[in-house]
């Protein structure tokens, strides 16, 4: 099972591995490529080449670990941490909150996505715990970050499918020419990468940004205007 995502996949994770060991399942191995949110957000407010005001925090993610996780951050940085949900009305009212703490300079964590709580799902996050360990693991554009990523306990290595398969190390690829490191980090937008339109498209994407609708590069291919030719470019 190649389990992927942030704190929102993950309990789901730990219930099948729990299960697997409650029924002594001997075919069943989880490859972990599960990360923690908290770890990177502090990684990219320490690095001064990255200009953030801000933060719209996930909604799925938030309804795990509450707005109460956010506040360490918060207090740290002195950076807003605005809980939203997914449409277009969630996404403004988060970016007017952020405005409003700004003005009035008192960043908080909060949320505007009525779903997400102080303290989250406590039950699901100690499914975590039971599961899972934090880990080193790499990030794309970030390098290693300690204790960002979620490794089987000791008890569960049974179900690790790296151990049982021997499985090397991977390894982070940069495209070449590709800036979709410095684009998910803030470092530039998508239109100053010599890739964006031509050749780099949404029909033959070359990096990862351009790949799926949510990527920054798609969204700008298909919303902002190309400084190359002054025209709006569509799907």
């Amino acid at each position: 099972f190649l389990a992927v995502g942030f704190e929102t996949t993950t309990p789901g994770t730990a219930m099948a591995v729990l299960r697997a060991k409650d029924e002594s399942v001997e075919n069943f191995f989880v490859l972990t490529a599960h990360k923690l949110i908290l770890p990177a957000m502090r990684v990219l407010l320490s690095d001064r080449q990255v200009e953030l005001d801000g933060f719209i925090c996930p909604g799925h993610v938030s309804v795990i670990l509450g707005t109460c996780a956010y506040e360490p951050i918060v207090s740290e940085f002195h950076r807003p941490c605005v809980v939203a949900g997914f449409d277009a009305s969630q996404i403004v009212a988060a970016l007017e909150e952020i405005l409003r703490q700004l003005i009035a300079a008192q960043p908080k964590a909060c949320t505007v996505y009525s779903s997400v709580s102080g303290e989250g799902n406590a039950e699901a996050r100690k499914l975590m715990d039971r599961v899972f360990v934090p880990a080193d693991t790499t990030w794309r554009a970030l390098g290693n970050i300690p204790d960002s990523g979620l490794e089987l306990r000791e008890e569960f290595s049974t179900f690790d499918a790296a151990q049982r398969f021997d499985l090397p190390e991977a390894e982070s690829y940069e495209l070449p020419g590709c800036r979709c490191g410095e684009v998910i980090t803030g470092r530039c937008r998508p239109t100053d990468c010599g890739l964006f339109a031509l050749p780099c498209t949404p029909r033959d994407p070359v990096g990862p940004c351009m790949v799926s609708s949510e990527g920054a590069c798609a969204a700008a291919y298909k919303y902002e205007r190309n400084p190359r030719s002054g025209s709006r470019r569509h799907p």
